[in-house]
């Protein structure tokens, strides 16, 4: 009797292992604009296995929580308010229901927050503003909500370009595999500015360079690593172009710049957002204007990028993408038509095809899984 029960105590776990890991379901969680209809952040249930999606929950209360980062534990949600006097908000996540509890506001210590970003101890959040060229480091507590800010470094410079590059605009913040070196693209100084985190303390230090510089009027915008930890991307809004870095104790050294439209397109060249396979084997930019997203293959030796093609969005401003964890789909954020159009991935070719399917929602800006 007592072996029986035995073995029905271990089949039931198997099961319950097998039916959990078989699930194809991830929450989305879609940042957005609230200046027409959007209310806040929507979170939806996306599924892996055929591309549906189900609406789940909205949390509402925040004005533009543009961008969204989450914890490592998967337990808090991170949200910048990008307006001025920009703010960032801590949420917690309970992922039974799907529904999102904010937990408090801070300051973010600079105008136009646009990108928000945490480190994998947990512990610290970093946010980008983009109006007042300034960067800011929050402590977590141990409830998953934000302390006041302990440091905020103001970029200084401009550069070439008098319409956009008339000061410092900081655009992303990028935590190295390390967990050390930080990137902090600037596109209105043309420069990658490198930072070291100290985990303990929280404390930020220039790097060593300082900075990498772009090409004058380049306008380095949001940036990615390779799963391999070797190579680094930037994508250039002003230029329409992504430079490849081999990346070494905190160091980039560029190889190459491509562009991310056709050689004989005229019309205004407007990045935005940049995201490799998670097999490593292509790399995806995203062109507002031309309403495209350019694929490149990577050579997994040099990380030399090779052009493929590019995909039509289906829509205007297409802000922010994603690919899925299985790389199987690629979502796209299309800011000014109000959708997020879902492609399916070719993992061979890197091509995408459309799915007929996608999901209205104002102004959608951030795209994350979990």
């Amino acid at each position: 009797m007592k072996r029986a029960c035995l073995l029905l105590i271990g089949f039931l776990s198997l099961m319950s292992t097998t039916t959990y890991g078989q699930s194809n379901d991830l929450y989305l969680f879609v940042g957005t604009y609230t200046t027409k209809t959007s209310e806040g952040i929507y979170v939806y249930k996306f599924n892996t296995n055929t591309g549906d999606f189900t609406p789940i929950s909205v949390a509402t209360g925040i004005k533009n929580p543009s961008f969204l980062a989450l914890s490592p534990d998967k337990r808090y949600l991170y949200s910048v308010a990008e307006m001025s006097g920009g703010a960032v908000s801590s949420f917690s996540f309970d992922q039974k229901s799907g529904y999102l509890t904010m937990l408090n506001t801070q300051s973010a210590g600079g105008d136009g927050p646009c990108h928000v970003a945490v480190d994998k101890t947990g512990k610290w959040v970093i946010v980008g503003n983009y109006r007042g060229g300034s960067l800011s480091i929050l402590p977590v507590q141990v409830d998953g909500s934000l302390g006041k800010a302990t440091q905020t470094i103001q970029h200084e410079g401009s550069s070439v370009n008098k319409e956009r590059q008339e000061k410092a605009h900081v655009h992303s913040i990028n935590i190295a595999p390390n967990n050390e070196d930080i990137f902090v693209p600037d596109l209105g100084t043309d420069k990658i500015m490198t930072y070291q985190l100290n985990t303990q303390t929280g404390q930020l230090t220039p790097g060593t360079p300082a900075f990498t510089a772009a090409t004058p009027g380049a306008g380095p915008r949001h940036f990615t690593f390779h799963p391999n930890g070797k190579f680094a991307y930037v994508i250039q809004e002003l230029d329409g172009t992504v430079t490849g870095f081999n990346y070494k104790k905190g160091q980039l050294a560029p190889f190459q710049t491509i562009s991310t439209v056709p050689d004989d397109y005229k019309g205004r060249k407007w990045c935005a957002d940049i995201h490799i396979s998670p097999d490593g084997k292509f790399l995806y930019g995203s062109n507002r204007a031309h309403e495209s997203l350019v694929i490149y293959s990577i050579n997994q030796k040099n990380g030399q990028l090779t052009y493929v093609g590019h995909q039509d969005v289906l829509g205007k401003t297409p802000r922010n993408f994603m690919i899925d964890p299985t790389g199987k789909w690629v979502l796209v954020a299309n800011q000014d038509t109000d959708n997020i159009v879902i492609f399916g991935r070719d993992k061979k070719t890197g091509k995408l095809t459309p799915t007929g399917k996608e999901i209205k929602v104002s102004m959608p800006v951030c795209l994350i899984t979990l």
